[in-house]
């Protein structure tokens, strides 16, 4: 009996949770689903969008919880870098290209042609994420 495909759900750690609902709202067309204030009512302890079909979570960053723990977790500019892109099949990349861009991402990548039949590029957001987009290619033929 096979299981049911599962779906990994990214879980973004920022610096300014408000701006960066904000931004996803303006770059990826995001819908806000959820927004749950820390205490300090500054920051958010907890936010859920939803961008082209996708549940993406996102929290601000709190370093007084980090604490020394293995499995801690810190916002892309802490880490200099991100190790992982997020990836969204959408209707044209180079809309939502240029739509993240006209919203403040940078692209890294132009829309290209790929080798394996997709139109594909990548953005990083101001909050230091990786995002690709890609839409399939007609067959040639």
């Amino acid at each position: 009996m096979s299981q049911p495909a599962q779906v990994v759900i990214p879980h973004l750690v920022v610096n300014d949770g408000n701006a960066a609902v904000d931004f996803y709202k303006k770059a990826l067309g995001a819908t806000e689903v959820l927004r749950m204030p820390a205490q300090d009512g500054k920051r958010l302890m907890h936010a859920e969008i939803n961008a082209y079909g996708a549940r993406i979570m996102l929290m601000d960053d709190f370093p007084e919880h980090r604490g020394t723990h293995v499995d801690a977790v810190f916002p892309p500019d802490q880490l200099k870098g991100t190790s992982v892109t997020m990836h969204l099949e959408v209707e044209n990349c180079d809309a939502a290209v240029k739509r993240a861009a006209d919203a403040g991402a940078t692209v890294t990548m132009e829309p290209w042609d790929a080798f394996w039949g997709a139109r594909y590029g990548r953005v990083i957001d101001p909050f230091g994420h990786s995002w690709s987009f890609a839409h399939a290619l007609p067959a040639k033929g």
